[in-house]
């Protein structure tokens, strides 16, 4: 459905797989004159990590922010299951650190936006990464900034919510406290791996520029967790913008602030000095 929201819009998609689709930006191409491998092998390319339950339409805004910058897009999603038997999880990051190292992409330079959960799934690829830092630092070098939107930041309780909430609204309630019940009943499968997961971010070998969009009343993204993460982040020489709202919504920010975050979006791009823009947003 996605494919659909912007195939008419000169953007052609690519399915790599049940959860991954590529969306190459041909309007690119038609406004140049054509291009070479070259420059395909060195355009950059958004890799989006959406938030559990989002919709095609939603998705698509944000692919238009960075389609109206020339670049290219693969979205990542990630599934409820991952979250629940994180050895799912590690395996969808061992994935997508394949893909990210195969001929297609290896040479390109890379923006990460992940939103809600899809932080996890970079978590995951991170727990990989780390193992082996030196056979990744190509990758790690290539990503030029991280944008993190929402991210589930808090205590495993604070995850449990997140999945009441986003995937069972209705039973919101008793889904966390079956959550909870669950993780505390297989400590080992999975708290143990969300350990290494937060591990893996706190200390991530990803050291580009980043950017944070949290607010007050998130009860999944818990602002003091993220102003933590933000100032441990800061004394280990990253440079981090944050963009915090007293009153927002998880993963809802764009829809309810879109000015400021347009411009926050579009001054950062501008800091990482990875492309000119090519309009403005």
């Amino acid at each position: 459905m996605l494919a659909r929201t912007v195939l008419s819009r000169g953007i052609t998609a690519h399915r790599l797989n049940k959860n991954m689709t590529f969306y190459v930006n041909d309007l690119v191409h038609k406004t140049s004159g054509g291009h070479t491998q070259a420059h395909e092998e060195n355009k950059p390319l958004m890799l989006i990590l959406p938030w559990l339950g989002s919709r095609p339409q939603g998705i698509a805004k944000y692919c238009d922010i960075y389609f109206r910058t020339g670049m290219d897009v693969l979205v990542v999603e990630s599934e409820v299951t991952e979250f629940l038997w994180p050895r799912w999880g590690l395996d969808r990051g061992k994935m997508l650190l394949e893909v990210l190292q195969s001929e297609r992409f290896v040479s390109r330079p890379l923006l990460v936006h992940a939103f809600s959960i899809g932080g996890y799934t970079f978590a995951q690829l991170l727990v990989h990464v780390s193992k082996d830092s030196q056979k990744y630092e190509n990758l790690t070098k290539r990503i030029k900034g991280q944008v993190y939107d929402s991210v589930v930041a808090g205590t495993v309780e604070t995850m449990a919510v997140g999945v009441g909430k986003t995937v069972f609204p209705q039973w919101s309630s008793l889904v966390t406290r079956l959550c909870v019940a669950y993780f505390g009943l297989f400590k080992r499968q999975t708290v143990d791996y969300f350990n290494a997961g937060i591990d893996a971010i706190w200390n991530s070998p990803v050291t580009s520029p980043a950017l944070f969009f949290y607010c007050e009343n998130d009860p999944l993204s818990e602002a003091r967790a993220v102003e933590n993460l933000i100032d441990y982040w800061r004394k280990r020489g990253v440079n981090v913008t944050a963009k915090k709202w007293v009153d927002s919504t998880h993963a809802g920010h764009l829809k309810r602030h879109p000015e400021e975050y347009l411009t926050t979006i579009n001054t950062f791009l501008q800091s990482v000095e990875i492309i000119p823009l090519k309009s403005k947003m």
